[in-house]
């Protein structure tokens, strides 16, 4: 996890201004919707095992994913001992290093920015739902969807690279990220270009996002902009699938 402390800084209030929401906004809440579930609740005794297991399992698979890294490197190693060889193994080099970078499995560094969600300190309402309060997986879902939307080119949570196969769930009051136990605060790096903040303030869904969330229910969202953002590679498995076209069927005569 991003270690910037005292950089962060809370949204300017002038950059909640109403907005006339995109389509993009219903895009992004309908696609939300459909993959949303029921929040799932514990009690007290529920989750003292539950979060046992998880930790048990996080620590696995922090041992996991350090043989997979080195592995990695020493692959690395070994394919750039082949370079230069010929203009073919060149290319696949190349090709190789791009298919990488987009699946997430080289860390990235450069421009960019980190954005903090932690839960609200307000005092609950009496008939409000105090799971409003507190920061869930579809805040960090739609945190990383609006980054996307203005441009970034990698994102972690909390150190966790985000892919096409991430999921990001609800787990009592804490979440995983690629099956990774993740407390809070939860932060949300993103590489992008040198104007990535200014995109995503300019976004009337990330204005909507912060009346609803920060102005409403009190979430706490605030940013950071270090130097250099550091976006780790995904250590996590990978499932290679080979795939051909099925021939159709011929057509029958009635």
């Amino acid at each position: 996890m991003t270690s910037i402390g005292a950089r962060f800084r809370t949204i300017p209030t002038w950059q909640l201004t109403l907005g006339i929401a995109l389509l993009a906004l219903g895009f992004l809440i309908a696609a939300q919707l459909q993959s949303e579930g029921p929040r799932v609740t514990y009690t007290s005794q529920e989750r003292a095992p539950l979060v046992a297991t998880a930790q048990g399992l996080q620590a696995q698979q922090d041992a996991l994913k350090a043989e997979i890294v080195s592995l990695r490197s020493q692959i690395a190693t070994i394919e750039q001992q082949g370079k230069g060889s010929a203009d073919q193994v060149r290319q696949l080099n190349d090709q190789l290093a791009a298919a990488r970078v987009a699946a997430g499995l080289i860390a990235l560094h450069g421009p960019g920015l980190v954005l903090q969600l932690q839960d609200s300190t307000n005092p609950v309402p009496p008939g409000d739902n105090a799971t409003d309060y507190v920061v869930s997986a579809k805040d960090v879902r739609t945190a990383v969807e609006l980054l996307w939307l203005a441009g970034a080119e990698a994102i972690a949570v909390n150190g966790e690279r985000v892919t096409a196969s991430t999921a990001i769930l609800d787990i009592g009051g804490s979440l995983l990220v690629n099956s990774a136990y993740q407390s809070q605060p939860y932060q949300v790096s993103a590489i992008g270009p040198a104007d990535l903040y200014a995109r995503l303030t300019a976004e009337p869904a990330f204005q909507q996002f912060l009346r609803d969330r920060g102005e409403r229910f009190g979430i706490r969202i605030a940013f950071a902009q270090p130097p250099d953002v550091v976006v780790p590679a995904y250590a996590g498995t990978i499932n290679l699938r080979n795939a051909r076209a099925v021939p159709s069927g011929s057509p029958t005569t009635p």
